[in-house]
C-alpha cells in the first residue's frame, strides 16, 4: 500500500513543479509552441479540466514506471533517486522530446522548455519516491 501512496505522491509533487514552472514560463513556452491563445491571452484548450486530468494520469505513469525500475535497481536513496530522476529526465525522455520537435519543425525553445521541465519533474519524482 505504501508504494501506491509514494507513486501517488510523486506524481502529485512532478504535477506541482509543473504548474509552477510553466507559470514562469508561460510566454516563452506559448510562443514557442504556437498554441492558440484566447482573447484573454491564454492558451484556447487551457480551461479544459480533462487537459490536466490527462496529465496526471500520464504522470501517475511515469511516476509506476520509475518506481518499478527504482525496486529493481535497488535506488533506495535520495541521491540514488535525485541522480536517477535527473537521467530518466535528461537523458531518455527530453531527447525523445528532442527528435518529436525536430521532425515536427518546432523550435528548439520549445525542447529546452519542456526538456527542462521533463528533467527537473523527474528528478523530484526521483527524490520523492526514495522518501518512504
Amino acid at each position: 500500500m505504501l508504494e501506491i501512496i509514494n507513486v501517488l505522491v510523486a506524481a502529485v509533487a512532478s504535477f506541482a513543479v509543473g504548474a509552477v514552472y510553466y507559470m514562469k514560463l508561460s510566454e516563452p513556452w506559448m510562443d514557442a509552441s504556437g498554441v492558440p491563445r484566447g482573447e484573454d491571452g491564454q492558451p484556447a484548450n487551457g480551461a479544459n479540466p480533462m487537459l490536466y486530468v490527462g496529465t496526471f494520469l500520464l504522470q501517475l505513469v511515469v511516476a509506476g514506471m520509475m518506481r518499478h525500475v527504482f525496486e529493481l535497481a535497488t535506488i533506495d536513496t535520495i541521491a540514488k533517486g535525485a541522480v536517477a530522476g535527473l537521467g530518466v529526465g535528461l537523458f531518455f525522455i527530453t531527447p525523445w522530446i528532442g527528435i518529436n520537435n525536430a521532425y515536427g519543425d518546432r523550435p528548439k525553445k520549445l525542447t529546452l522548455i519542456d526538456g527542462g521541465y521533463a528533467t527537473i519533474a523527474c528528478t523530484v519524482m526521483g527524490i520523492v519516491l526514495t522518501l518512504f
